[in-house]
């Protein structure tokens, strides 16, 4: 002891200047400092509670103490030393057994913990260097709840669109619960309830417990569409009384109940003053109808609105695109210049691109916003041809793929707006989809109606059985028809047929399309869109 006190004498500020017997009380002074030094950090070593307190700057990250989580959240756990050549010595034990760790660093990680529901405990330990103390350790017990919570829903049915729905559900186990994206109030045996004022066609679902556990679920909104009888009619058409008035008069005697208007034209051109900023960028926009009060007007005439969005055959954006520099918005030929194919130059906008389908969506969500009953997407194909002539840059999978995809994206923002959806379908597509890229069956899975283009004058001699279709319109409407309704078949959607009412080889009048209408009762359908380009349509057509 008195060469140890002698040896840190000097550590404790000595005066250089003393007589001898100042020196010896000093000495004795300070030797009875140190000896209390000494004792005090023997004790302060034996005290258990502090040494569980001082682990040599040993920590565990991403795992609390007395927690409850689940297997998936145990995948960043991180220990950490003050010194980073301490790491080498730490060892780390789940339930009585060692982990196997990795240096990272300035840390050690550990693999995924593979653990079951139940508690647990996870030791991260330093031996201390010095023989005879403790050991730094830190320790965490923590609760493992793998379950997720349980969902349960009806799907939900309704018979207008604009009408509010209440779901109500179940999710057990959940201590939190999102309906769209917004936390909803559950009871304490999992129930909730929440209005939706105008359902999407798939309501998003999202629980999670306390363990941090997940469950998703969509429900999907089942809208059958009421049917319609309607007539065609174009931006400009409707601007013309010589036009318009006839039709109104078709309405008011009950020979019609819808008017199918134009919101984009195969020219790109949208018939009122779009407030879509891409539509105004490119000059799209026109003022050809007032939006707000055509709505107005025809639903004060007890009249549906149906508005035609010609979604990809789009000149105007695609050449727009293509000028400033924005190619992939455009459908290419195989040499990569924009395709034509007999439509007219930058005649096809790519269906596989998002700026593309966001156009198409927000002008469907404005119109339907406004009060468009229905929005009825034509053109909404690739173009014709050999697929490996054409480019569609961006596109994966197929291009009936594709235009599903879109339908699928449309129909959830165009019925949140409180309107149908519906997609107007070449008549080849029921048996040859991989043409012009329209699977019926799977279209049909993503719309409220399929609206076949099944004119006589468009089928070639023998289709269906038919020697001359275009002379046959009963025989050729009632057999493609069938075909579509059996495409259909199990799908929430219903054929809407378009009609011809225009003239080509033959002359059509009432005759002709009587039998349209005929052919298609013979399949139980009982709408109709009647299709004339110059918009002209005859009452004594539809007369009984």
């Amino acid at each position: 002891m008195t060469r140890l006190i002698r040896g840190m004498c000097p550590l404790l500020g000595t005066p250089a200047r003393e007589g001898y017997m100042g020196r010896q009380r000093t000495r004795s002074r300070n030797a009875v400092l140190v000896l209390v030094a000494i004792v005090a950090t023997v004790a302060i070593a034996a005290t258990p509670t502090v040494v569980q307190s001082l682990p040599f700057g040993l920590a565990i990250q991403g795992l609390g103490d007395g927690v409850t989580t689940n297997a998936e959240s145990l995948r960043d756990i991180r220990v950490l030393a003050a010194r980073d050549s301490d790491l080498d010595r730490v060892t780390v034990i789940l339930d009585d057994q060692p982990v196997t760790t990795a240096r990272d660093g300035g840390r050690l990680v550990l693999p995924p913990l593979k653990v079951g529901d139940g508690e647990h405990t996870l030791v991260a330990r330093l031996p201390n260097e010095i023989p005879g103390l403790p050991d730094a350790e830190v320790s965490r017990t923590f609760h493992v709840d793998n379950t997720a919570p349980e969902l349960s829903f009806q799907p939900i049915e309704i018979s207008d669109p604009r009408k509010p729905v209440t779901l109500r559900g179940t999710a057990k186990g959940a201590d939190k619960v999102t309906v769209q994206g917004e936390e909803v109030k559950v009871n304490e045996f999992g129930n909730f309830t929440v209005t939706i004022p105008t359902p999407p066609a798939k309501i998003e679902i999202g629980a999670q417990d306390a363990a941090g556990n997940r469950a998703a679920g969509r429900v999907p909104v089942r809208a059958r569409h009421p049917g319609m009888r309607g007539v065609h009619m174009t931006a400009v058409a409707w601007t013309a009384p010589a036009l318009r008035e006839p039709v109104l008069q078709m309405a008011r005697d009950g020979l019609i109940d819808t008017v199918q208007l134009d919101i984009k034209d195969e020219s790109g051109e949208v018939g009122y003053a779009s407030q879509v900023p891409l539509a105004k960028e490119i000059g799209a926009a026109k003022n050809y109808y007032d939006l707000h009060g055509v709505v107005e007007q025809l639903h004060k005439e007890g009249v549906r609105v149906v508005g035609r969005l010609v979604a990809f055959r789009d000149p105007i954006l695609a050449r727009a695109s293509w000028e400033s520099g924005e190619r992939d918005r455009v459908v290419q030929s195989a040499d990569g210049q924009p395709w034509a194919g007999g439509y007219g130059e930058y005649a096809f906008t790519n269906f596989a691109n998002r700026e593309v389908r966001e156009y198409n969506i927000a002008l469907a969500t404005e119109a339907a916003r406004a009060g468009f009953d229905d929005i009825l997407y034509d053109y909404v194909r690739r173009p014709e041809g050999p697929i490996e002539q054409l480019r569609f840059p961006g596109l994966e999978g197929t291009p009936e793929e594709g235009i599903v995809d879109f339908l699928a994206e449309s129909r959830n923002a165009v019925r949140a707006e409180g309107a149908y959806l519906g997609a107007s379908v070449f008549g080849i597509a029921v048996n040859r989809p991989t043409q012009i890229g329209q699977d019926i069956t799977a279209m049909a899975r993503k719309v409220d109606y399929i609206a076949p283009m099944i004119y006589p004058s468009h089928w070639g001699p023998g289709e269906y059985g038919v020697a001359d279709p275009e002379s046959q319109p009963l025989e050729i409407t009632q057999r493609s028809l069938a075909a579509f309704a059996e495409k259909a078949a199990g799908t929430q959607s219903v054929i809407i047929p378009w009609i011809q009412a225009f003239s080509m080889s033959v002359h059509y009048g009432r005759d002709q399309i009587r039998a349209q209408l005929d052919g298609a009762r013979a399949n139980g359908i009982d709408s109709f869109l009647l299709w004339n380009a110059s918009c002209k349509y005859n009452a004594a057509d539809l007369a009984p």
